[in-house]
């Protein structure tokens, strides 16, 4: 860290006194050659024998970051003075349910928007079908860059579209910043449901209630139903040296996968037969975990329609010198299960809350694929 601490004299001090950079400038392919070297095949592998989702998050975390530092980079500069890191995954779509354990794939992608110190990242994974290369999913992150001791913010090169195409590119990547601030302002932890929502919850609530009894307490489960507090998994991982990053935090990538393990593991649970992961939306980083914390993962299924489960998984540190737990992460997941899954249903107002906001999530997810 103090050979990092010598690397802010290289910082700019303005937006303006960095060079411009085309989308062309930072756009990298990758091949992780599954099909060419079995030998790598190994970590990939799930028991359905085809490859772990988990490990594509990692590659995706660490493809993001390469092209942040592509695009940033300054060719009279030997190491760069940024601290790259992930703000947020924004959105990931998949295209196909499995994807093979024995043909090579391909990432590719590029800075596709810049803000003042953040850089938003379009990145696109194929795998190769009798010689040509086939779409299997496309990701957005947002990384952010910070000093070389990753304490303050960092400037960043302008992006300069070169075409209609790469305009609206951009203009898109303006729109995915605003579609978030909106998001997040309607936020069931910052305001109250809409009448429609409310009325959904009273609904729920009407449908629960024991007719033999004239009591708000007594609560009955509707038939093909399961209560919210019943679709639950935790996990606890202790975060060892092994999975940190050159910051000495832990790996972002690594949280992904361990989170969308539970998430899967918690929708297994919940729908009875093998779920297929649709959607990734708005994995907020909220703080970064250290090496040799308690990482305590919770898994919720919070909302349920026909064979689609929404999952949310809330990771949080705890720390056994103060006793303190704290959020680092909220991730949620959209799964598809090869039957119809029961339906999950809140008991009290929290659980209500949290269906709502799988619902929300849910339905964005919907209009996208």
């Amino acid at each position: 860290m103090q050979e990092r601490k010598a690397l802010h004299t290289l910082l700019a001090k303005r937006q303006e006194d960095l060079p411009p950079r085309r989308m062309k400038d930072s756009y990298l392919e990758v091949i992780l050659p599954l099909g060419s070297q079995p030998q790598i095949r190994e970590k990939y592998l799930n028991v359905y024998n085809s490859v772990r989702f988990g490990r594509i998050l990692e590659d995706l975390d660490s493809l993001g970051v390469l092209i942040c530092y592509t695009h940033t980079k300054q060719e009279a500069q030997p190491r760069s003075p940024l601290s790259i890191v992930t703000a947020l995954v924004d959105k990931i779509n998949l295209h196909k349910k499995v994807v093979h354990p024995d043909c090579d794939i391909k990432f590719t992608g590029n800075v596709s928007w810049v803000g003042k110190t953040s850089m938003e990242v379009k990145m696109h994974m194929l795998q190769l079908h009798d010689g040509d290369y086939c779409p299997v999913l496309d990701a957005t992150f947002v990384m952010v860059a910070r000093d070389p001791e990753n304490k303050r913010p960092a400037f960043v090169n302008p992006l300069i579209p070169e075409s209609p195409e790469e305009e609206e590119i951009f203009k898109q990547g303006e729109m995915n910043k605003l579609k978030r601030i909106d998001f997040s302002t309607a936020s069931l932890l910052k305001m109250a449901p809409t009448a429609e929502e409310r009325n959904i919850v009273h609904d729920i609530f009407l449908n629960t209630l024991d007719t033999r009894t004239v009591s708000f307490r007594s609560r009955v489960l509707p038939p093909n139903s399961v209560w919210m507090e019943d679709a639950k998994l935790k996990g606890l991982q202790i975060c060892h040296p092994q999975e940190r990053n050159i910051f000495n935090r832990i790996f972002g990538g690594f949280l992904m996968r361990k989170a969308f393990e539970l998430g899967w593991a918690t929708a297994c649970s919940c729908g009875g037969s093998r779920p297929f992961i649709v959607s990734v939306d708005d994995i907020m980083f909220q703080r970064p975990v250290e090496v040799g914390s308690l990482l305590l993962l919770s898994g919720q299924v919070c909302y349920t329609e026909k064979n689609y489960i929404q999952v949310r998984v809330h990771s949080e540190v705890y720390d056994a010198d103060t006793r303190e737990h704290h959020t680092t992460n909220i991730f949620h997941f959209t799964f598809i299960a090869e039957n119809e899954v029961p339906r999950v249903v809140p008991k009290t107002y929290g659980e209500s809350m949290l269906y709502l906001d799988g619902k929300r999530h849910f339905a964005a997810t919907m209009k996208e694929i």
